[in-house]
C-alpha cells in the first residue's frame, strides 16, 4: 500500500481508507478497488503493484501475444488457474498471472508447457477478457453457430417486433456475436462485414488491408444476429428497409473497445460492416518517430508543424491512416503552452492535454458550427477532423489567415489534388494561396510478416518497371512465405508510405490564377516533392513491404 502512495500520483488519506477498511492494506482486493474507484490510473497502479512484487506489468487484451505460446497451455487449464500465456523466447514461456509469485503454479505449468515459465503481473479481469479473445478461434465461432441453430427459435419465421426483441436477448445468440468480435480483435481485424446471401450469410474480416472470408452460416439466423448488433447500438430493430448507423462499447477487462456499425438493405437482407476502432481508454499510440516515416518526409513534416499559422493537409482514402499521422502530429507539439482544440466525427482516441468534441448529426451539431465556437476558444491549432463542405473549408480557411494552426483531412488521391480541391468546392484561390502550408498523402500496405520473411531476386523486367538502376539486380528483395502467425498471407501489420508537398511562393502564384495539378506538380518537384510510389518503392528496398501492395495501392500515373 506504501508503494502506491508514492509520486507520481500522491493519493489523499481520505480517498485511501476507505478502501483499505474494506478490502486491507496491499491486498489485490485492494488495487482492483484502487483502479475501480479511480483513484489511480490503470496503468500506473498496476505498475507500482508489479514493481512492488518484483515483475513486470503487462495488459493481456493489448499486447501481441504469440501463437505458439497458446497452444502450450489448453483453454480449461488457463481458465481454471487464471493465467494467459504470452509469449515464447527460445525455451521460456511467460505468462500473464494476478499473482506471479506463486512458485507451485508456476512448477505446475512448466510441467503442462514442456517448458520453464515466468511468471507477469495482470489484474484478474485483464486475465479473463484475454483468454475470451486469444483462445477464440475459427472452431470455436462455428461451434457457438452450431448450437444456436440446433435451439428451436423458430428463426425462419416472418418475426414481430416483439419476438426479434426477445431472441436478441436469448444467451445462445448473445454468445455467437460475442465470438464473433472476440475472434474479430484476436484476428486484428479492422472491420466485420456480415453480408447476406441468397441461401446463407458470409463473414468476411478485413485483415491488413486484405479482406478474408472467414466463416459462413444458414441465413435464418442473419435477421437475429443483426437485430442482437441493433440492440447493443440502440437502433430501431423492425427497420430494415432504409440505412442506419450506430456504435457500441464493449468491456474487456479494465479496458474497452468501441465499434462503429452501418446497416444497408441489399436484395437479400441487411449488410452490416462494424469498424473496430482503437481501444477508447487506451492513451498508448504511435509517435512519429515510430512509425517508419521516411527521413526525408518526416523531417519537414516536422518542422511543418511548428508553424504558428497556416494549413496542413493529411489526404487518402478512408482506413489509409490519417487520424493516426494527426494524433501522433498533435502528440509532437501537445505543450502546456499551446492550446489544441479538435472536431472529429467519431473522437477516436483520447488524449491527454487536448480538449476534443463530437459532432453531433442528430442535433444538427456540425463541423462548421462548432468551427465557429473553437474560435472563440481562444485556441492555437485546432484539428479538422474531415473538410466536407464549403462553409467548414472557408471557417478553416479563415482561420489560418488569423493566426492559427489548422490541420485537416480531405479525401482526394494525392497531396497535389488536395490544393486543387479547395477552390473547386468554392473557396477564393486568394484565400487557399496564403493559407496552404503543406499537404500530405498517406497509404497504407500490408507490411511483410517478420516471422516467414524471406529474401528472392525479382525478374529483370519487373525491375525495369519500377527503377532505372540496373544494379538492383543484386539487391534482394523481400516477401512472405506464409505461416500460422500471418494466417498464412505472408503479411502481419500494415506500414504506411507518404509524399509530402511544402507549399513555395511559385506555388502560391499558380494557386492564385488558378493553374492547374500538373503546374503545381512541375512547381513542387524544384523542392523535392516525390509522389507517393517513389516512397512505397523505398519501403519496397528496406524489406518492409512488397512491389506488389505498392502495385495495389498507387497510381501507375503517379510512377517516378
Amino acid at each position: 500500500m506504501d508503494a502506491l502512495r508514492q509520486p507520481p500520483h500522491s493519493v489523499p488519506d481520505d480517498l485511501i481508507a476507505p478502501i483499505v477498511a474494506e478490502h486491507g492494506a496491499g491486498t489485490l482486493e485492494f488495487l482492483e478497488a484502487l483502479v475501480a474507484r479511480k483513484v489511480l490510473p490503470k496503468d500506473v497502479a498496476c505498475k507500482i503493484w508489479g514493481d512492488t512484487i518484483g515483475v513486470a506489468y503487462v495488459e493481456p487484451v493489448t499486447t501481441i501475444i504469440n501463437r505458439d505460446a497458446m497452444e502450450l497451455i489448453p483453454q480449461e487449464i488457463a481458465q481454471k488457474a487464471q493465467i494467459l500465456p504470452l509469449y515464447l523466447f527460445d525455451t521460456l514461456l511467460t505468462v500473464a498471472m494476478p499473482d506471479p509469485t506463486d512458485k507451485d503454479l508456476l512448477q505446475r505449468l512448466s510441467q503442462i508447457a514442456q517448458h520453464p515459465v515466468s511468471g507477469v503481473f495482470s489484474l484478474p479481469s485483464e486475465i479473463e477478457a484475454g483468454i475470451a479473445v486469444h483462445y477464440q478461434t475459427e472452431k470455436s465461432v462455428r461451434e457457438s453457430l452450431a448450437e444456436l441453430r440446433s435451439l428451436d427459435l423458430r428463426l425462419n419465421e416472418e418475426m414481430t417486433a416483439e419476438r426479434v426483441s426477445e431472441l436478441t436477448e436469448n444467451a445462445s445468440l448473445i454468445q455467437v456475436v460475442n465470438s464473433l468480435i472476440y475472434f474479430a480483435l484476436r484476428e486484428r481485424a479492422s472491420d466485420i462485414h456480415i453480408e447476406p446471401r441468397e441461401t446463407f450469410t458470409k463473414v468476411r474480416f478485413r485483415v491488413d488491408g486484405i479482406l478474408r472470408e472467414m466463416i459462413t452460416f444458414p441465413r435464418k439466423i442473419h435477421v437475429a444476429i443483426v437485430s442482437r448488433l441493433k440492440i447493443l447500438c440502440n437502433l430501431n430493430i423492425t427497420e430494415s428497409r432504409f440505412p442506419q448507423d450506430g456504435r457500441f462499447t464493449l468491456a474487456l477487462g479494465g479496458n474497452r473497445a468501441d465499434f462503429r456499425l452501418s446497416f444497408m438493405p441489399t436484395i437479400y437482407g441487411e449488410k452490416v460492416v462494424i469498424r473496430i476502432l482503437a481501444f477508447g481508454n487506451k492513451k498508448d499510440f504511435l509517435q512519429l518517430d515510430q512509425m517508419l516515416v521516411s527521413q526525408t518526409i518526416l523531417q519537414p513534416f516536422k518542422r511543418l508543424i511548428q508553424n504558428p499559422n497556416g494549413i496542413i493537409f493529411v489526404t487518402g482514402p478512408t482506413g489509409s491512416g490519417k487520424t493516426t499521422t494527426l494524433y501522433a502530429a498533435l502528440a509532437e507539439i501537445n505543450t502546456p503552452g499551446v492550446n489544441i482544440v479538435t472536431i472529429e466525427d467519431p473522437v477516436e482516441l483520447q488524449l491527454e492535454g487536448i480538449n476534443q468534441s463530437q459532432v453531433n448529426a442528430h442535433i444538427d451539431l456540425s463541423f462548421a458550427l462548432l468551427m465557429r465556437s473553437i474560435l472563440r476558444q481562444d485556441p492555437d491549432v485546432i484539428l479538422v477532423g474531415e473538410i466536407r463542405d464549403l462553409e467548414t473549408a472557408k471557417i478553416a480557411t479563415e482561420a489560418a489567415l488569423t493566426g492559427h494552426l489548422v490541420l485537416a483531412t480531405l479525401h482526394t488521391n494525392n497531396a497535389l489534388q488536395a490544393i486543387t480541391r479547395l477552390v473547386d468546392i468554392g473557396v477564393e484561390p486568394y484565400q487557399v494561396a496564403p493559407s496552404v502550408i503543406g499537404v500530405v498523402a498517406q497509404r497504407l500496405a500490408a507490411r511483410i510478416c517478420q516471422r516467414c520473411k524471406e529474401p528472392y531476386y525479382p525478374s529483370r523486367d519487373v525491375l525495369r518497371k519500377y527503377f532505372l538502376d540496373e544494379g538492383l539486380t543484386e539487391v534482394p528483395f523481400y516477401r512472405g512465405r506464409g505461416c500460422a502467425e500471418c494466417g498464412h498471407t505472408g503479411y502481419r501489420g500494415r506500414v504506411a508510405f507518404h509524399e509530402l508537398v511544402l507549399v513555395t511562393e511559385e506555388m502560391r502564384s499558380i494557386i492564385a490564377r488558378k493553374g492547374s495539378t500538373e503546374e503545381l506538380g512541375q512547381a513542387a518537384r524544384k523542392v523535392g516533392y516525390r509522389p507517393l510510389r517513389y516512397d512505397g518503392l523505398k519501403k519496397v528496398l528496406l524489406g518492409l513491404t512488397t512491389i506488389e501492395e505498392i502495385e495495389q495501392n498507387t497510381s501507375f500515373e503517379w510512377a517516378y
